[in-house]
């Protein structure tokens, strides 16, 4: 199918990131001008990445301004003054080198979505939001595009979420499932996906071995037969096969449900994201060039990241942030027998989105800054202790202070981990 342009949802904002700009636009010209071995590696970077798709042509055709680039945007930024949604999803099909990695019993031949993840980076690029949607999630399913030929199926109205991968891959195309599970996100949260990525067993284990493994702290042993996982209580320092098997895990840790492994899903993402950031990739670019090839390499996105200008682009406005700036966050729910459903504060979450707001409210407060002994304790178990302190005082307007603000689903930061 032909690409299209992006639809313009909202007028694209000026951001003063000089520095930013200036740094891709280096990894540009690195990459342009700098010789034979690396425009082989950006020939191999290219054709590691399965691209067929843009989004915008599976949806009904709306009305749309054309979008106007902005003077002085950032070159490798297809979103730039906009915000960003990215689907990234975790797929177990079996083809290929997938059928050599660790996997639970319960398999079937072809791909499905083991893993999904809305990833919201605003229009300012503060900050890096992470959701992850609860695979047993009952949700309508819309009709989708199973084929090249244009074959669709028949919309569903309660179905688990993760069976759009499957009815849109039903003949075996990646990318179209991908683009069924966009579209039942899209109709779930009232959000635009603007791109996709998806990354099977193979492609995960081999980003973890090239950025020297995932240090990371166990207060207990964990094992899990179907899984392949046995880790050591203590502190340790995951190879690939040992980091999939913990993302993996379900049915021998906790209460064998997906929400809970959702749970060591997103602390194992928050010390990937520490250890990739403690390589200082931006300023090394022969490491980022080869963590690049790890993660394409198993690749198959849609064609807004179909390139590793694009991909290197994301890597660098990612950076600035830093681990404080990334929030985990589950979609909240309710439990449904074996399933769960949606509810109230599913549809805060979504709104949130809509409006570019932060999931965390904490973070987007003023700092204190009057005085140090006035910072509120930062475990939300500590018992409150009396502070007669002058900067301590209710505010005359009976406002709520920073350390009152909560919201109705737990952030992990990508800065928190457990400490042995």
């Amino acid at each position: 199918m032909p690409s299209s342009p992006r639809p313009t949802r909202h007028a694209r904002r000026l951001i003063d990131r000089r520095w930013l700009r200036a740094l891709a636009t280096a990894l540009v010209a690195v990459l342009a001008f700098s010789g034979t071995a690396v425009a082989a590696m950006y020939y191999t970077l290219t054709h590691n990445i399965s691209s067929n798709y843009a989004l915008e042509d599976f949806r009904p055709t709306p009305e749309v301004e054309e979008a106007v680039a902005t003077e002085g945007e950032n070159p490798t930024d297809p979103m730039a003054g906009q915000d960003w949604n990215i689907l990234l999803i975790g797929s177990d099909s079996r083809d290929g080198e997938n059928g050599d990695v660790s996997g639970d019993g319960d398999l079937f031949e072809g791909a499905r979505a083991d893993t999904t993840i809305l990833l919201h980076l605003p229009a300012d690029r503060s900050r890096a939001e992470a959701v992850s949607i609860p695979r047993d999630l009952l949700t309508a399913v819309p009709s989708c595009v199973t084929d090249s030929d244009g074959s669709t199926s028949w919309a569903q109205d309660s179905a688990m979420f993760n069976s759009a991968f499957a009815t849109g891959g039903i003949n075996g195309d990646v990318g179209l499932g991908a683009i069924c599970t966009a579209l039942t996100v899209e109709e779930m949260s009232g959000l635009t996906i603007d791109d996709y990525a998806v990354v099977d067993f193979a492609g995960f284990e081999r980003m973890v071995d090239t950025i020297g493994g995932v240090p990371m702290c166990f207060p207990e042993a964990l094992h899990d037969d179907l899984a392949g996982l046995d880790i050591a209580a203590g502190e340790q320092t995951l190879d690939g096969v040992q980091a999939l098997a913990l993302a993996r895990a379900r049915k021998s840790l906790g209460d064998g449900s997906d929400i809970q492994r959702i749970d060591r899903q997103q602390e194992l993402l928050a010390a990937m994201v520490r250890q990739v950031l403690s390589l200082n990739l931006v300023t090394d670019s022969y490491a980022l060039i080869q963590f690049l090839d790890a993660v394409t390499s198993s690749l198959t996105t849609s064609q807004g990241l179909g390139n590793p200008i694009s991909l290197a682009g994301l890597a660098l406005e990612l950076a600035p942030i830093g681990a404080e700036g990334v929030a985990f966050v589950t979609l909240p729910f309710d439990p449904a027998g074996a399933r769960v459903v949606a509810n109230a504060q599913s549809e805060e979450l979504w709104e949130r989105l809509r409006n570019d707001e932060p999931l965390n409210s904490a973070s987007a407060q003023p700092e204190e800054t009057t005085s140090s002994d006035s910072t509120p304790s930062s475990s939300p178990s500590a018992a409150p202790q009396e502070d007669t302190s002058e900067d301590s005082e209710p505010s005359e307007d009976g406002e709520s202070t920073p350390d009152e603000v909560s919201d109705p689903w737990e952030v992990l930061s990508g800065d928190e981990g457990a400490t042995c």
